[in-house]
Order: C-alpha cells, then structure tokens, then sequence
C-alpha cells in the first residue's frame, strides 16, 4: 500500500507544478495587465495571449485538489478545514479573475474597463498568493492536535513560511508571463516583457530560493536539486538575454520542478507535518485511501492522464503562432436592435 501511496503523492506534487507551470504565466499576465500598458490596444494582445488556454490550465488546479481529496483523504481534510480562510479568499480571487476576463469586453466605457481590468489583476494576485502559501506551509507545517486539527484560531496558518510561499508564487508567475509574452508576441510589447523580465527575475525569485534551500536542509543531497534550480534559473536569465524565449521558458519551469522537487522529497513520507508534536504529523501511512482505492484510481489515471495532456498539446500547437498589436482589431459596439 505504501508503494501505491508514495505514487499518489508523487503524482499530486506533478499536479501542483503543472498548475504552476501552465496557469502561472496566465496569472502573471492578468497582474500585468493594468501596469504593463495603458494602451487598450496592447492590453487586448496581453488578453489574446493566454486567451485560448487559460481556462484549460486552470483544470490543473482541480484536478490536484481532487486528487489530494481521493487518495489522501486525511490530508484534504486537514489542510483544506485548516486553510478555510485563505482558500475561500482564493477561491474568490479565482471568480473574479474569471468573470472579468468574460466581462471586460462587454463594456465600452473606460471605466467600465478599469474596474474589470484591476479585477483580473487582483484575482491573479490573490490566487498566486494563496496557492503558494497553501504549497509553503503543507511542506513546513500547521499547529495540528492529535486529531488533525487546526489549533490557534482561523489564522495559526499564517506566519512567515505562508508569506514567503505566497509571495514567491507571485513573482514566478510575473516573471513567466513576462518569459510568455515575449514568446508569444512580437514588436514593442516582447521588447518590453524582455526588458521587464531581465529586471526582475532575481528579485522575484528571491522568495522561492529561500524557501528552496530551507527545506532542503533537511536531507544535505536535496542540495544538489536546488543547485539544479538555481543553474536553471541562471539559464533562464542568459536565454531571455539571447531573446531565445522558448528556452527560456522551458528553463524557468525547470527551476520551478527541481526547487519544489527538493522541498516536497525533503518532507517524504510526511504530507502534513504538525508543528506542535512530530507524532501528530500526517504521513502517507496514515493519510492515503485503502489500496484498492489507490489502485483503481491509478489505472484510470493511467488510461485518460495520457488523453489529457496530448489534447491540451493539441490546443497549445493549434495557437503557436505570436501576436502582435496589428492582429487586434478595432473595439466595435453591436447595434442597439441586436443588444435588445
């Protein structure tokens, strides 16, 4: 049974670095929106960018949080009551990152597009925030009893681990958007995300890198991963230089994978250490679904996982080609007689 949950956690942990890899550089892009250009024109080519994707990256996030739910029940239950306050605040940020992305062209009026263009931008803030503080303290620890729950009140959960996972989210994905834009797009606005990108990538990774190389304490050879990490990520840098986009893309996801890699094999077989006692951490053992559960999920697994990927491949393929101000047609108003 412990063979089949350490696959289960293994695959979970892929689940949360793919949401990261894929809908990180889509959140990056709606927290860029109201800053990156006050030209309605190139904020409509940021909006174009991600706008055949974004909601298939945002399965990613589901499918992680119900997988967490059928094989871990225990921990689900844990972290997800333990985290109730910061995850219906994301779960918030999420609906309106939704709902403005829909709404935004619907209205004409400039501040009709202000209000829905900060709405995107705030939903993305926030859900990167909370996402990264949910993966930071699942891997340093709550104040759980023997009964996995949370002691200290409805806000035990936040402390620095919380902050420095939710701020390193943030800056990983205004920096991959900013590595996506300029894969993406061509003339002023790539010459921009590149120059954006070249500034901030080190003080945005800043967050993550501290909470890489704390939790690879632990064990001195997850070291070695979060130098993997940090080659990446100096990889990144060179190639965004180059203007080699694509690389650079692929290398800053490489950095996300090994430093969480490091954090999440540092705290194996634990999936949700207690900060009161070691002994009321929960581990595989003793948070996974029976081994029938376990395997039958793993062949389902084994069968659609497959489908899934080569389709949203598929998707990504089908919009390969860059973006650029000129595609973008003039904002038109449909005749009142067909709006009534």
């Amino acid at each position: 049974m412990e063979t089949l949950a350490t696959i289960w956690f293994v695959l979970i942990i892929v689940l949360w670095m793919g949401y990261l890899f894929l809908d990180g550089f889509d959140l990056g892009v709606g927290m860029l929106l109201p800053v990156f250009s006050r030209d309605e024109r190139r904020r409509r080519v940021l909006l174009n960018a991600i706008g055949p994707v974004w909601d298939g990256n945002e399965v990613w996030l589901i499918t992680a949080a119900g997988a967490t739910f059928a094989a871990f029940p225990h921990w689900y239950a844990s972290l997800f009551s333990a985290l109730y306050v910061p995850l219906t605040l994301c779960l918030l940020a999420l609906i309106f990152r939704a709902v403005a992305i829909e709404y935004r062209g619907k209205g004409h009026t400039r501040a009709w597009r202000s209000t829905w263009t900060w709405a995107m931008a705030l939903g993305s803030l926030g859900t990167a925030f909370f996402v990264g503080a949910l993966l930071a303290v699942t891997s340093t620890g709550l104040p759980l009893n023997e009964h996995g729950d949370l002691v200290g009140g409805a806000f035990a959960w936040l402390g620095w681990p919380a902050v420095i996972g939710g701020l390193g989210a943030v800056g990983f994905s205004l920096v991959h958007a900013l590595i996506y834009l300029g894969l993406k797009t061509e003339g002023p606005i790539r010459a921009r995300a590149r120059r954006w990108a070249l500034r901030a990538i080190v003080p945005a990774s800043v967050p993550f890198l501290v909470w890489f190389a704390t939790a690879a304490l632990s064990r001195t050879w997850l070291l070695l991963v979060v130098a993997v990490a940090v080659g990446a990520l100096a990889g990144a840098i060179v190639a965004v230089r180059a203007e080699a986009e694509k690389r650079a893309f692929v290398l800053h996801g490489v950095y996300l994978v090994a430093g969480l890699g490091a954090v999440f094999s540092g705290v194996y077989p634990v999936v949700l250490p207690s900060t009161l006692d070691p002994a009321h951490s929960l581990t595989i053992a003793s948070a996974s679904s029976s081994e029938y559960t376990l395997g039958v999920m793993l062949v389902v697994t084994v069968i659609f996982l497959p489908i899934i990927i080569g389709y949203q491949i598929f998707s990504y393929r089908m919009f390969l080609g860059r973006l650029r101000e000129t595609h973008i047609p003039e904002a038109h108003r449909l005749p009142v007689a067909i709006r009534s």
